[in-house]
């Protein structure tokens, strides 16, 4: 059962500026350490970082804002990869225990030239045969 869904698009030479303008400052407000050094680790580091940014704003989006108010920073929102490279969230800090044991955001990427966007989706993972096709191989 879907609980939730979100969406944002960002524009890449938004985020470019950003850093350019505001620098550490940004990216260590903005992004966790695993994040950072996933994205600036690549050529294209801004179509990564601004896909990560769409992730955090469609995930706040598709969960309840008064669930959620004053306990969700940008950092409490990660992007991780699984051995697929296929991405997923991982909720940390005062977020951490926000989601039950049955359930789980989806999360999907893309980016362009000149846009990031994301696709978040809060679900309840409904049946033994589902749960086992997406544990961890």
């Amino acid at each position: 059962m879907i609980l939730g869904v979100g969406v944002d698009i960002v524009e890449i030479p938004r985020i470019k500026e950003s850093v350019e303008r505001f620098g550490d400052r940004f990216l260590r407000r903005v992004f966790t350490e695993a994040e950072l050094a996933y994205a600036m680790g690549k050529a294209a580091r801004y179509n990564h970082l601004a896909a990560r940014f769409a992730a955090k704003e469609a995930v706040a989006k598709c969960l309840p804002k008064r669930s959620t108010e004053g306990r969700m920073t940008w950092k409490s929102v990660e992007v991780e990869r699984d051995s697929d490279g296929k991405p997923s969230v991982r909720l940390a800090g005062a977020m951490s225990g926000f989601l039950r044991s049955d359930e789980r955001i989806d999360l999907s990427l893309s980016h362009s030239r000149d846009y990031a966007n994301a696709v978040a989706i809060w679900r309840v993972v409904s049946t033994e045969l589902e749960r086992e096709r997406l544990a961890p191989r």
